[in-house]
């Protein structure tokens, strides 16, 4: 299937000057009732427990697919998923996975923020040079696979 572009590169080459003009026509009409929609994708809204309840509200008593949800509520695709199959947000737990893990990457921001405190970084593994020189132990082969060497065998004997 050729694009737009292609058939218009097509008829541009065949001299069909009126097919481009009626082409360009109907673009300017089909531009005018153009209408812009809103974006789909949201982020920003903070879920709280009264949110994390709407949200399970609205996937108990609608047929509201989470996208649909997430659009109407303002929040993320995932934080629906994660209210509805994990009940996350309903309570306000500061002991909670989510309530910590929350506290942890703020006091990262803050951290990078300030700018002076080092932020450590994981160390490479280091393997010691008698480990370097130990090859690799060969994988065991499959029973139910054949190989050239069972054929060989076969053969040889």
């Amino acid at each position: 299937m050729a694009t737009l572009k292609q058939f218009e590169e097509a008829l541009r080459a065949q001299g069909m000057h009126m097919a481009l003009a009626i082409l360009e026509k109907m673009r300017k009409e089909e531009k005018k009732s153009r209408s812009i929609a809103p974006a789909r994708r949201v982020s920003g809204r903070k879920m709280t427990p009264e949110l994390a309840r709407k949200v399970l509200e609205l996937h108990n008593t609608t047929d509201m697919t989470q996208q649909e949800i997430a659009f109407r509520l303002g929040v993320n695709q995932g934080r629906v998923n994660e209210v509805i199959r994990r009940g996350k947000w309903l309570t306000e737990d500061p002991n909670s996975e989510e309530a910590q893990a929350r506290d942890k990457a703020k006091a990262r921001m803050k951290r990078m923020q300030s700018g002076d405190t080092h932020i450590p970084r994981k160390q490479p593994i280091t393997v010691s040079a008698e480990e370097a020189s130990r090859k690799p132990k060969a994988k065991p082969s499959n029973p139910a696979q054949l190989s050239i060497d069972d054929f060989l065998k076969v053969s040889s004997d």
